[in-house]
């Protein structure tokens, strides 16, 4: 799973460093895009983040800083008109990534920030929730006893630190979010912390509840909203964070509960499942849909159960929905769940678990930016509306000018990567360079042991397409089972297919489970964004023996059932 953009509910500037203890300011106002001005020439090395490609744009922005800035950025209105070119407000993965993109394109950036550099992803989800599936996964492997002897191996009783395995997760996040932060300042960037919202064209206002020495205005040529997401929690269900909680409080890991009821069974729930179960407690899903897993791929997902929940102390209950939850008391009461009948609304049940987790998905963090100072307002479920170069748009459809929105507060793909990407499009757009991101060719992943990942459609929807537009439909798929790699680690169980036009070759889908999927989805996804057909990518030379080959024969798997050309009627002649 990977979670999406950021909590943040940060928002604003300053304008003026000597007003705000909390400023980190580096370099001197804005007085145009074409000049530097905003880094001293001596740069310290920037630190590895580990947040990956969103994040590699700060090696290049750091040796461009001492250079000139490329001549192709286009100057602001006059020199002092505004504080910054770029106003971030929001500074979790994808107010990073558009702030690395920013500075390197020359541009004056600052971003605003109310919560914790990072954001969800790097603080509430995508990093220590890895934290926690690694030393999870480990234990489940150790334990499991007929795997490791079918190698060799023997292993005695295996025991575990719970409150080690969660300051394994606390150390990361503190460990990435520092490595975030002196990314961003060492090439200029100044981070400003309060909540902020529009006064009106190009300025931000800001401020921190309780705080008279912190607030300002800043003003900025262009704008982007990068205020993310938070747990969705649907009514009925009081949270107190001990027995009913988000994936907030449950990357803290306070105790392991026997019997834990997860609400939703999507990545979130999948990987918390993962790891509860590898920790000895068992796990109950309830799931509106009729299915689990209803957002997979549906061979995917029936793989995904036999792998991921048969054989696990899990269960499941489908088209039902948790009407109302009253909290218990930690190994004293039991927390009471209704549940009732998605279609019929009859209440049919009531459980009794030790306590109850609500992964029913994200919504907008869009409260209190004030939209209306420039026109514009949030639609009826919290998203702010964009156009698909990530530009703002008003109460009438039209673009609002030099404003624009990333990540989950858009609603586009609330994922964190897809968030960093968006604001990589939207700084291309705002320097005159037209970019719309292709977001079929945005990866997705849910780290389990074994991981699952896709980019693309579904063979589903790849079929509903198909029917629509009137194309053949081909579908390769590959087993684990073939790939010497994977049988070396005893690791066969899995698979991966492919939807593509049987016509022209191009790639609609590719859907991996199994050993590393999370890592090997990223050759499909790169061909989608490139636009490779499966002839291209067919002769691509995967190193032997590697996991990387599944793809390789599922490529090789393909065939592409060209028409033939048409002969000119003067040519029979």
């Amino acid at each position: 799973m990977a979670f999406s953009t950021s909590r943040i509910s940060c928002k604003a500037g300053c304008s003026a460093a000597a007003a705000v203890p909390f400023l980190v300011r580096i370099g001197t106002p804005c007085t145009s895009r074409g000049v530097i001005n905003a880094v001293p020439a001596a740069v310290a090395p920037l630190a590895s983040t580990g947040l990956g490609s969103s994040l590699n744009s700060s090696r290049r922005a750091g040796s461009r800083v001492a250079g000139a800035k490329p001549s192709f950025v286009a100057a602001a209105k006059a020199a002092g008109t505004y504080d910054y070119d770029l106003i971030i407000i929001g500074c979790g993965v994808g107010g990073h990534g558009a702030a690395m993109h920013a500075v390197e394109q020359g541009m004056k950036v600052a971003v605003i920030e109310g919560h914790d550099v990072g954001g969800t992803c790097v603080n509430r989800g995508c990093v220590p929730s890895k934290a926690l599936l690694a030393a999870s996964g480990r234990v489940r492997e150790f334990k499991e006893e007929q795997h490791l002897k079918s190698m060799g191996i023997q292993v005695g009783s295996v025991t575990f630190d719970r409150q080690g395995i969660a300051d394994h997760a606390t150390d990361l996040v503190k460990t990435v979010q520092g490595n975030l932060k002196r990314s961003l300042e060492a090439i200029g960037v100044d981070i400003l912390v309060g909540s902020g919202k529009f006064t009106g064209p190009h300025t931000v206002k800001y401020s921190l509840p309780g705080r008279v020495d912190v607030g300002g205005t800043v003003t900025a040529k262009d704008i982007i909203i990068a205020t993310g997401s938070v747990p969705f929690v649907p009514p009925g269900i009081p949270i107190d964070g001990k027995t009913v909680f988000t994936s907030d409080h449950a990357l803290k890991l306070e105790w392991l509960p026997n019997w834990i009821a997860i609400i939703g069974s999507g990545y979130i729930g999948l990987e918390f499942s993962d790891v509860y179960t590898a920790l000895g407690c068992e796990v109950t899903f309830i799931e509106a849909m009729d299915n689990i897993m209803p957002g997979f791929d549906k061979e995917i997902a029936r793989t995904a159960e036999r792998l991921l929940i048969k054989g696990r102390k899990i269960d499941y209950q489908t088209g039902v929905i948790a009407t109302k939850v009253t909290p218990g008391v930690p190994g004293v009461k039991p927390v009471l769940i209704e549940l009732t009948d998605f279609k019929t609304k009859k209440v049919i049940d009531t459980m009794e678990v030790d306590a109850v987790m609500v992964a029913t998905g994200r919504a907008p963090y869009t409260n209190g930016l004030n939209l209306s100072a420039i026109n514009s307002a949030v639609d009826r479920r919290g998203f702010v509306p964009v156009s698909d170069k990530m530009e703002v748009l008003d109460k009438d459809g039209k673009v609002v000018p030099n404003v624009y929105c990333i990540g989950d507060a858009n609603g586009k793909y609330m994922l964190a990567h897809a968030a960093s990407a968006q604001g990589i499009s939207a700084i291309e757009n705002m320097l005159g360079r037209p970019n719309v991101l292709n977001h079929l060719s945005v990866p997705a992943a849910c780290f389990t042991h074994p991981e699952v990942s896709f980019v693309g459609m579904t063979e589903e929807k790849a079929q509903e397409v198909a029917k629509e537009q009137g194309f053949p439909l081909g579908i390769s798929k590959t087993s684990f089972k073939a790939n010497s790699k994977a049988l070396a680690e005893k690791e066969g169980d899995g698979m991966a297919k492919m939807m593509y036009r049987k016509d022209t070759g191009e790639i609609l889908g590719v859907h991996i489970i199994g050993l590393h999927a999370a890592d090997l989805i990223h050759e499909a996804s790169n061909a989608i964004a490139t636009k490779q057909t499966v002839d291209d990518i067919k002769f691509n030379v995967h190193a032997h023996p590697t996991l990387s080959e599944v793809l390789d024969e599922l490529f090789k798997s393909a065939h592409v059932e060209k028409a033939p050309a048409k002969v000119p009627a003067s040519a029979k002649a």
